[in-house]
């Protein structure tokens, strides 16, 4: 390969009449060269997507945490009258966590449509055909999932811990 090189080379060397290969108008790359710099390139991309992803997640799961906080607030003396006629701390603490999970759950799925939406059009604009495996889409539906359940258990903690009397007595 990289006598090959040389003589592509040389001879465009000689039909641009160019004595020094330093001052050449034109660059050779190996075809394991491009492979090293689309990898390279690859690898950045794959990094600022990653990190765009996660500070996404954040978000959401931020944004998760105060829609549950406000829901709690707003349901105070609902969760005082189920503590009241005998609902156990476990009980309350597993109601906001599935309420949570599943309002992340839906979000990870309505993703996932978008996701593959997308990526249909994309597809038929470029005229390259991307493959969305199952795995990419059980892992989004996954981590989804670990975000509502993560950012949800405050909230479902702050719910868990009401004294039933005080709840009641809230306005």
């Amino acid at each position: 390969m990289e006598q090959t090189l040389t003589n592509i080379e040389n001879l465009l060397l000689e039909r641009h009449e160019i004595s020094d290969p330093d001052n050449a108008d034109f660059d050779l790359r190996s075809p394991q060269q491009m492979i090293e710099s689309m990898s390279s390139v690859t690898g950045v991309l794959t990094t600022v997507l990653s990190g765009i992803a996660a500070i996404s997640l954040l978000v959401g799961g931020i944004g998760i945490m105060n829609i549950m906080l406000v829901t709690v607030t707003e349901r105070t003396k609902d969760i005082g009258l189920l503590k009241a006629i005998g609902a156990k701390r476990k009980d309350i603490l597993s109601q906001f966590l599935i309420e949570s999970l599943v309002l992340t759950l839906f979000g990870g799925i309505f993703g996932v449509i978008i996701g593959a939406v997308l990526t249909y059009f994309a597809s038929t604009a470029m005229g390259i055909h991307f493959i969305v495996s199952l795995k990419s889409i059980l892992l989004a539906v996954g981590v989804s999932a670990a975000v509502g359940l993560l950012f949800g258990w405050y909230p479902a903690k702050k719910a868990s811990e009401l004294n039933p009397i005080d709840a009641l007595r809230y306005e």
